[in-house]
């Protein structure tokens, strides 16, 4: 017997659709799927948050000194006359950062293997590219997510059957994070 469902498709394919539908499942809450995909996606979507829930408060804040660029009123950078050349001034800046721990790095890096990246639009400017920013899917998994399951142990999806298709009668169903 086979450890995996085949899905119809050849491996990079099967592969593919598996991670677009568990990027999907853990940034929008649920999907509707086939109960086949479900139950692929249930094993890689549980195996991700059980790794965010252990790995969640393993880091430390860290302060920073950083140099960044003075702007003006308009947002642009200030310059000075230095030598006969102009020069852009800076200001040292300092912040605290969240450093992870080698165990969340790789944790962390794990999760990108799976999770693709997504660009969230803002309604009002849908259709063009300003204003658009990268969701950190790890960041959402480590943060909002997994604290959400650290005292559950496993059971993290839901499937509930909503009926089949009309095309082809294939059984479809919600599955969505408890």
């Amino acid at each position: 017997m086979a450890g995996y469902r085949k899905l119809g498709r050849n491996s990079n394919q099967r592969k593919a659709l598996l991670r677009n539908q568990v990027t999907n499942l853990l940034y929008n809450g649920k999907i509707v799927t086939t109960e086949a995909k479900a139950k692929e996606i249930r094993k890689i979507a549980e195996g991700l948050i059980a790794l965010a829930v252990k790995e969640k408060d393993n880091a430390e804040t860290v302060t920073v000194t950083a140099k960044v660029p003075r702007k003006d009123k308009e947002g642009k950078r200030v310059k000075e006359v230095v030598d006969g050349k102009k020069v852009t001034v800076y200001d040292n800046v300092e912040k605290t950062v969240k450093k992870d721990m080698p165990s969340r790095l790789h944790a962390r890096r794990q999760m990108l293997k799976v999770l693709y990246p997504i660009k969230e639009v803002p309604k009002a400017v849908a259709g063009r590219k300003k204003n658009t920013k990268l969701v950190d899917m790890p960041a959402k998994l480590f943060d909002e997510i997994a604290p959400k399951y650290v005292s559950r142990n496993g059971g993290y999806t839901r499937i509930i059957k909503i009926g089949q298709r009309k095309g082809d009668a294939a059984m479809m169903v919600v599955i969505e994070l408890v």
